[in-house]
């Protein structure tokens, strides 16, 4: 008898400690003890993990994991709070405070902590294997360049849950946001939204995810991918250089034509920021664009490819663009060194070795060596190496190479409000000191808003929702934005009050007459008289947001 308690102790024994265990954590000091303790010690684990893989540990992130535990310790006294570091760096100007007044979303934004806030786990769930929501569907158009290549422009057209669903999932959605609609939504004339993506092409987790709210909140939405790039096929000799903007330009002027009555807007995504920022340079006021973003943006293309990368990630943007050139290895080799640029190991030489030369034709027209013998050896014909002008062949070297293709080289033509989204502890970009804070703070078309953490192109937010903060915050500005511009045309002042000023004006000594209308297509350099006036407009906080004519 005593031996059969024995075993029916011994029996129970294990399943009375569990419930006792579980009795216990329910308390909340325990409860909270407990979190601590597996969390240190899953950040210890981390560390060692990185180490091994050779990711840096940024100075945020352990800051974060201090701030965590302390704010744990607060929590038992029940005065426990993270805050947020984001900050808007601009131009104070009038739509400066528009944004910060009606963009609630720039203004607290509650970004996931540590371990889902780790700039290292958001940057390669954005780029790999991040939720992807409901299956997207896309309908693709092959557009033909002027110079005989090809690019395709992939446009949504809903998902599998159906348009009606997708609707009412965004009405639910609206309750617990700012119970707004996006600019044109749900009418005969939807905004368009134009999705670039990374520099080496391709659909990330991340950008399918904007792709798929932007369809919700009542979008157009069309993805553009270069020549070469996401099964488009390659038809010359030639493909994109990182801040060439003239396949963007001519698929922007096509969705224009598709969508005339519609106002446009376009989100790059990373490394396409390079193309994206040259277009606005380059096109100036004759752009079609209403406004633009960019989620962590290569602002220095040159420093950027320069500074080296984590091993991880390096290898592996090596090999997405390596496999992209095994395609079409033997097409190349008669005019780019190949081999040199499958054996590099860092962006950087993959780079000089497609792109650079020291030895290539000059095209100029007082070279007469040109014929149609030394076109075609570049794959080109001679009409299309014209209109390429310096692009037509390799630059000469790599300095050369970035004075074409610097994303803000241009930066003083840019035309349209360009808003920037970037995280301090992005592992694939350069660190924050070198963000060129000048430009934000003189020029009234630049925005810069800057957290503490996100890392690249990630920006969870603190909530198991799914959605990221990013994506949130751009459509939001996007609306601002539209309604500022609608409201300042509605506000523009009477032709007697303009002479009115106009009279003023000429008392104190500069002329305020109004510019000239001319084509939209034609790229246009103010006179002097009103290039002075913007700048003294803009000094005593009257910018109006009027495009200027540009070069």
């Amino acid at each position: 008898m005593a031996s059969f308690v024995g075993d029916y102790f011994l029996f129970l024994f294990p399943s009375v400690l569990l419930l006792l265990l579980s009795l216990t954590l329910r308390l909340p000091r325990v409860h909270c003890w407990t979190g601590l303790a597996v969390r240190a010690l899953s950040w210890r684990l981390w560390v060692i993990i990185c180490l091994i893989l050779g990711l840096p540990l940024h100075k945020n992130t352990s800051a974060r994991a201090e701030e965590v535990k302390s704010a744990g310790t607060n929590i038992l006294s029940g005065s426990g709070q993270i805050s947020d570091e984001s900050r808007l760096i601009c131009k104070p100007t009038a739509l400066a405070k528009y944004l910060l007044r009606h963009c609630g979303s720039l203004a607290k934004p509650r970004l996931a902590t540590w371990p889902r806030g780790d700039p290292h786990l958001q940057t390669l769930s954005s780029l790999l294997w991040g939720q992807h929501g409901e299956a997207l569907q896309f309908t693709r158009d092959n557009l033909l360049l002027k110079d005989g290549g090809i690019i395709a422009v992939d446009w949504a057209v809903g998902t599998k849950m159906g348009e009606a669903a997708t609707r009412k999932k965004w009405d639910v959605r609206k309750e617990h946001q700012s119970g707004v609609r996006a600019p044109g939504c749900f009418t005969s004339a939807p905004p368009v939204l134009l999705l670039i993506p990374q520099y080496w092409g391709g659909m990330t987790p991340h950008l399918k995810m904007l792709c798929q709210q932007a369809l919700c909140q009542g979008f157009y939405v069309v993805v553009f991918h270069p020549r070469g790039t996401e099964g488009c096929p390659l038809t010359t000799a030639r493909v994109t250089e990182f801040g060439d903007p003239a396949d963007l330009e001519q698929a922007v002027a096509y969705v224009h034509s598709r969508h005339p009555s519609s106002v446009l807007f376009a989100v790059s995504e990373g490394s396409g920021s390079g193309v994206l920022l040259s277009y606005l340079g380059e096109c100036g006021s004759s752009t079609y664009l209403t406004a633009a973003a960019a989620i962590s943006p290569v602002l220095l293309g040159q420093l950027w490819f320069e500074t080296p990368m984590p091993p991880i990630y390096r290898w592996g943007a090596l090999f997405h663009r390596k496999q992209q050139l095994r395609r079409y290895a033997s097409s190349f080799r008669g005019v780019r060194d190949v081999d040199r640029a499958l054996s590099s190991s860092s962006l950087r030489d993959f780079e000089e070795a497609l792109f650079c030369s020291p030895a290539q034709p000059q095209l100029s027209p007082l070279n007469s060596g040109l014929s149609s013998r030394s076109h075609s050896q570049w794959g080109l014909a001679s009409s299309a190496a014209w209109a390429l002008d310096e692009r037509a062949y390799p630059a000469k070297d790599w300095e050369s190479y970035w004075e074409r293709n610097e994303p803000l080289r241009d930066a003083d033509e840019v035309a349209v409000p360009v808003l920037c989204v970037c995280s301090s502890d992005d592992p694939l970009l350069p660190p924050a000191s070198t963000l060129p804070l000048p430009l934000f703070m003189s020029n009234p078309y630049f925005f810069l808003m800057l957290t503490d953490r996100g890392g690249h192109c990630g920006f969870a937010l603190e909530e198991q929702g799914g959605e990221m903060w990013s994506h949130i915050s751009i459509l939001e500005y996007f609306r601002v934005v539209a309604e500022f511009l609608r409201g300042d045309e509605r506000n523009r002042v009477s032709w007697s009050a303009l002479m009115e000023e106009n009279s003023q004006a000429r008392l104190r000594g500069w002329s305020m007459a109004p510019a000239r209308r001319r084509k939209a297509t034609e790229m246009r350099r103010p006179r002097p008289q009103a290039a002075d006036q913007c700048a003294m407009d803009a000094q005593e906080g009257n910018f109006t947001w009027k495009r200027s004519y540009t070069r």
